[in-house]
């Protein structure tokens, strides 16, 4: 007797792999199209470029405004990565280890800005902070910005807690380490990773946020998304293509640097 079940679900594994390459290509063509267009030497946007040229780079990288927008973001992310990896570090540890009331409400609420819509979010945030003088300044875009990457780094961050081993911790108590110091030296270098994947979330969800920027931005106190959007109702040109590749070369650099880094750590600190 014949049977057919192992042809069958070689034919199924490779039919549901071809099915999820072609969704994976699906998704990254859009930001894979962006590279050609800033090349192209026309004056607005095509695909494919009848020709190949930087002056789209030039420009953007020449202009003030593009500038002052791309530091700006730059400054927001970094702030915003250092604050919300402090804030969502602590509150995983409180949510992993803390017996406080009401824990699953509270964990509920600082995961809200993931389920909530950014739209709801912004509109909130800017009845909020104008009256307090905050849209449009760097303050005002850190605060914003902290609310929203924060459950990245809780995420991570708890996901690491649950698979630390409690005993090293007790270890180091037992032995004459206060909690402070058993933190930084036993807690903290096991839990590092997802710290730093936290951290890379955090600035990732600074960087290329547009949503609540619309609505909090002001004249001069402008980020890269904000200045993107702007420029495409009104001065649509290849430029616009050349920020896009920039935020794209960006977010693959911090992708890489966080591969490196990881990939540093177990080599120095091999698990017996």
């Amino acid at each position: 007797m014949v049977s057919y079940g192992r042809p069958l679900q070689l034919i199924g594994v490779i039919f549901g792999i071809t099915i999820v390459g072609l969704l994976l290509f699906f998704l990254v063509l859009p930001t894979l199209l962006v590279v050609p267009m800033s090349l192209g030497t026309a004056g607005y946007l095509e695909f494919p470029p009848k020709g190949l040229t930087l002056k789209w780079y030039v420009a953007f990288f020449s202009d003030a405004d593009w500038m002052a927008a791309s530091w700006f973001s730059l400054r927001i992310a970094l702030a915003t990565t250092l604050s919300a990896t402090v804030v969502g570090t602590l509150a995983a540890i409180a949510l992993v280890r803390g017996d406080l009331p009401g824990k699953a409400l509270l964990q509920a609420l600082t995961l809200s800005p993931l389920i909530v819509p950014h739209i709801i979010i912004a509109v909130a945030v800017f009845l909020l902070f104008a009256p307090l003088k905050l849209t449009g300044n760097f303050f005002g875009f850190v605060i914003a910005h902290t609310m929203l990457a924060v459950p990245y780094v809780v995420i991570t961050v708890t996901a690491a807690l649950q698979r630390f081993d409690a005993t090293l911790e007790l270890a180091a108590l037992n032995c004459g380490a206060s909690r402070l110091r058993a933190f930084f030296e036993v807690v903290l270098p096991d839990i590092a990773p997802g710290v730093a994947a936290g951290a890379v979330f955090a600035f990732m969800a600074s960087f290329d946020e547009a949503t609540v920027a619309f609505f909090i931005s002001g004249i001069e106190g402008k980020t890269l998304p904000r200045k993107m959007f702007e420029d495409i109702d009104f001065n649509l040109t290849p430029v616009i293509a050349a920020a896009s590749t920039v935020l794209v070369v960006v977010s693959l650099a911090v992708l890489g640097g966080l591969h490196l880094l990881q990939s540093s750590a177990k080599a120095s600190f091999p698990k017996a």
